[in-house]
């Protein structure tokens, strides 16, 4: 899958996840250590900018020497204690996917809830559907790993092989791997 970036420009990944997750939490830790790997590698990332798993990414990012937008809802407040590099407000949530979405080269989605699935949906509508450049979306997490199979076995699909659009990593080395596609112009 390729995705082009501007000239001088980092590629951006956005990681969709959980707000809920504790920092003293495992997967609070491993999201850390794979979103620094990301931003040594020349990443620099996109979030929700909340908590749980977006502040952990956002943390991880900072350390690995990247950095990291928060796109945040207008009504609701920034955790006082965050690594964003930068805030953006969003009028409303479709407001906040938009950007999200589109202002990514590839997305990330992490364990999470209602919110995590509904950002991976629209990411691979808009990608089956063709209504974006082909990007990684990258599943990240056993969580995942029992929820595809249920979705290809259930979900009535209007295009071909919309499955192939979904790159299931287990490590920062897959997911890296997943990441070789994206070239920089």
């Amino acid at each position: 899958m390729e995705a082009r970036t501007e000239p001088g420009v980092r590629p951006r990944i956005t990681a969709f996840g959980a707000s809920s997750v504790a920092t003293n939490d495992a997967a609070y830790a491993d999201v850390v250590a794979l979103a620094r790997i990301l931003g040594q590698h020349g990443w620099d990332g996109i979030t929700g900018g909340h908590d749980g798993l977006m502040a952990a990414f956002a943390e991880g990012m900072r350390a690995g020497g990247g950095c990291v937008r928060g796109v945040m809802l207008t009504h609701f407040p920034a955790p006082p204690e965050n690594a964003l590099s930068e805030e953006i407000r969003a009028y409303d949530f479709f407001d906040r996917m938009r950007t999200l979405i589109e202002d990514a080269h590839a997305w990330l989605v992490l364990p999470g809830g209602l919110g995590t699935l509904a950002e991976f949906a629209m990411c691979w509508d808009m990608l089956a559907i063709g209504v974006l450049e082909p990007r990684p979306l990258i599943v990240y997490g056993e969580m995942w790993r029992e929820i595809l199979p249920v979705l290809e076995q259930s979900l009535r699909f209007s295009v071909g092989a919309p499955m192939t659009a979904i790159q299931l990593c287990r490590n920062s080395d897959e997911v890296l791997q997943a990441l070789a596609g994206v070239t920089r112009a």
